[in-house]
Formats: C-alpha cells, structure tokens, sequence
C-alpha cells in the first residue's frame, strides 16, 4: 500500500513539474508565430502573414486546452513529443548528413569571348559589317537572335510592362552610367606610394564601404576571369591584354520593395540605378588607385574586361547559384556588382566552394519554377565547355526581356536569399548553412509560406503611374 501511494506521490510531484512546461511550451509557440507573423506583415507578404497567423491560433491550442483541464496524462505525452521534436532538430544539426561533394566545378577550362553575350548579340544592326561578320562564323545564331529583334525591345514605350516614368528613370540612370565610361581608365601618378598589402587591403574595404558599397572583396586575376574578346564599345572585336594581377569586386544592393514587382517596371529601375551607384563607386576608386601611382581599370555597366560575377565569386562576395547570378550570403542575388582590376598588391580571397548555397539551389528550383520564360533548367548541373555547371537559357532569357520591356529579375525576387534580414531568416540561414537536413526543411517551409511560384508584388505607390494611353 505504502509503494502505491509513493507511486502516485510521485506522480503528483511529477505533474506539478510537468504542468508548468506545457503552458509554457504553448505560450512559446504563440509567441514564435505570432513574431514571424509580425516579420511577414513588414515584408507585405500576405499569404505568409495569414499562414503564420493560422499556425500561431492553431498550434498552441492543444497546449494551452490541456493546461488550463489539466489532463495530466496527455501533457506527459505532449512534453515527450516534444522532447522527440527538439532531439530531433539538435540531431539535424549534429549529424553530418551529407550533401553532393562536388555540385559544380570551381574553374572554366576556356575564356569566354563578350561577342557571344547577348548584351552584344542586341547592339549589332542588321546589315552591318559588324553583323554580317559575327553571323557568318555563327549562323545558327541568327535565327535564335531573330526572335528578340522581332519583339518590341528594352525599355520600348509598346512592350508589355511599359511605364513611362519608370522607363525614363531608367533612360536616364543608363545614359548616366554611358557617361563614366571615359574615365574608367587612365594614367596612373608618376609617383608611386608605397603600400603595405594588409593595411591597404583593410583601408580600402572600409572606404569603399564609406561610398555605398554594401561588401568588398579581393582576387588574384586569372585568364577566366577575363573575356577573350570586346564585344562592346569602341574596342569591339579586339583581343583582351590586361597585366593587372588583381581585382577589387563589391556589390551595391538592390531594394527589395523594388524586386518584388519584378518583371514589372520597378525592376529595371533599380537596375539602372544600381548599375549607376556601382559604376560611379568604381571610377572613384579606379581614380583613387591611379594617384597613388598605380595601374587601375573600372569595369562596369556596358564596358567590362572582365565576368563580374567569377570576380566576386572569387572575391569572397557569394556563390553561383541555379540562375548563374551572384548569391549573397545576406541579400542572395539582389546586387549590382562592380569590378576595379589593378596592380596594386592586395591581400586576396581564397575562393572555396560553398556547398550550402549550392545544395540548397539544388533542392528549392523556384526560380526555374518562377521564370516567365522557362530559361531556368531543373536538373543537376551538366558538363558544358568541359566543366559541370548549371546554365541559363540566354536567348531565351533576353527575348522575355525584349517582351516585357524591364530586365525581368523574377527569378531574383523569388529566390529564398532574397528575404529581408531579420531575427526569422537570419535563423534560417544560420540553420541552411549547417546542414542538409536543414536545408531541405527550409525549401519546404518557404513554399508553403510563400508559394512555390510567388506572384508579382504590386508597384511601390512612389513610383507606380498608369500606362500611357495610345491613341
């Protein structure tokens, strides 16, 4: 008798333990959710701030029912459970659960020469020398290049996303970023300082950061980071010679209220803009190295040397991603990157891949899910010019563009690592950044809160104006 009365003692000490946990385990969920509901209301994401409300009035119910009817049996089975969840969670985190080894190659084994971009594709006119040179050595070109000129065209007042004050926003940020361009090279000061490479390296992030750049890196040039040919401007067809041996890659960011809309107008604004902010930071610094006594070249909108996104690859500043854009750690691919080479001694970057960014663009596809055009390839990433890697539809990808009227950026507005910093996804990239596991969890939750193919924001009020009317 004396051992069951102990028995169920034990049992009511036990109870007053467990009671307490289970009210406060109810409130903890109330209050997680009802933060993240919060997050998402300043973001404007609707569909996420309703789902986390649901989930905040739902999943504390069972807690707090049995707490306040205090059914002592079921909070045991409830603290257990609960007990099992968080194991569970520490367990994705401890347990190496491995990932693909090697998702992509690191080097490209050939230079790439600008003549085949797109950029240069557009800016050759029909029956020039220029054009009938370039689609005689690539005459399957020209019937893919066929579809975009047949389509209104970038910034065209009848494209589909047409807005006349966003569009000459645009107009004026490009012919203002047209204007630097004689003054992203020049002759370096007779004298020449002498510089520390450390203490160099460690002004220069903190002065460029002064200017607007959002982060700074530093690489050791090699020859594929360099185009082969010009494919623009004056040296068009020309081969490529640069004795710079390093590179001074940053990244401007892009606002997110200005993303979101993409592929509507607000996008290519903000792309111009930033493309202007990147390409004057650069010819100010290009200039700085250059008094110094130093060989210095800005590489930015429309006259570059050199493949921006390998640079700041290299440079610390992210990884290539599923869409072949620069991913950021904080902003993922929403930046404008600008490049200053030099031979100016600079402490560089060791580039090592991270596996983090790419098995989680290997796991989410929303971009390719999300892209108008379908440019965007769901598979692994495939041998191409003899190395594996994933790419784009660029054709494809430009004809939207010449449709739309904007730059697109969909793909950009959807990414995961396009969300705002905050306590919520500063947690979730801290938890994808560790581990597999992980990371698969994340591409579901980020679906269900935001949708696997998210629809368009609508225009910031500043800048949204009706069409113009065509009479």
């Amino acid at each position: 008798m004396k051992n069951i009365l102990h028995i169920f003692t034990n049992i009511e000490q036990f109870n007053t333990i467990v009671h307490p946990i289970v009210g406060i385990l109810g409130g903890t969920i109330f209050v997680l959710f009802l933060l993240a509901s919060l997050q998402f209301l300043l973001e404007q994401e609707k569909r996420a701030f309703w789902r986390a409300l649901l989930l905040m009035l739902l999943l504390p119910l069972p807690f707090l029912l049995i707490f306040f009817l205090e059914i002592h049996f079921i909070e045991l089975v409830l603290c257990g459970l609960v007990i099992i969840g968080l194991l569970s969670f520490l367990i994705a985190f401890l347990v190496p659960f491995k990932s693909p080894i090697q998702i992509t190659d690191t080097e490209p084994i050939i230079q790439h020469d600008e003549r085949d971009t797109m950029f240069s594709r557009s800016e050759l006119v029909p029956a020039s020398k220029r054009y009938i040179n370039y689609y005689q050595q690539h005459p399957k070109k020209e019937s893919l290049d066929m579809n975009f000129r047949r389509k209104p065209g970038l910034l065209a007042s009848n494209s589909l996303y047409y807005n006349k004050k966003a569009f000459e926003d645009a107009h004026a940020s490009f012919a203002a970023v047209k204007l630097l361009h004689n003054r992203i090279d020049g002759t370096p000061a007779k004298e020449k300082w002498e510089a520390n490479p450390k203490e160099t390296s460690e002004y220069l992030i903190k002065w460029i950061k002064q200017l607007g750049a959002l982060n700074v890196g530093f690489a050791s040039l090699k020859p594929y980071h360099f185009y082969s040919v010009k494919g623009r401007g004056e040296d068009y067809g020309q081969k490529i010679q640069s004795d710079h041996r390093f590179a001074i890659a940053f990244t401007i960011e892009m606002k997110r209220e200005m993303v979101k809309p993409a592929p509507k107008a607000s996008i290519v604004m903000e792309s111009a803009r930033q493309y202007l902010n990147s390409g004057k930071i650069a010819i100010q610094l290009a200039e700085h190295i250059r008094s110094l006594g130093y060989d210095a070249r800005a590489h930015i909108d429309g006259n570059y040397q050199v493949i921006c996104p390998l640079v700041a690859r290299d440079a610390g500043l992210g990884e290539i991603g599923r869409m072949g854009l620069l991913m950021t750690p904080k902003q993922g691919p929403r930046v404008r990157i600008a490049v200053v080479t030099t031979n100016l001694e600079l402490v560089t970057h060791t580039y090592k891949p991270d596996n983090s960014v790419l098995d989680f663009c290997m796991q989410c596809k929303k971009c390719a899910t999300s892209c108008p055009s379908a440019s965007i390839e769901f598979t692994e990433p495939q041998i191409r010019e003899g190395i594996k890697r994933w790419k784009i539809n660029s054709e494809g990808c430009y004809t939207f563009w010449c449709i739309a009227g904007t730059d697109c950026g969909r793909c950009m507005a959807v990414c995961p690592y396009s969300h705002p910093e905050g306590g919520l996804h500063l947690f979730i990239r801290w938890g994808i950044k560790k581990s597999h596991l992980f990371r698969l969890v994340a591409v579901k939750m980020d679906d269900f809160f935001y949708g696997k193919k998210p629809r368009p924001h609508p225009l910031p009020k500043a800048y949204a104006c009706p069409k113009i009317k065509k009479y």
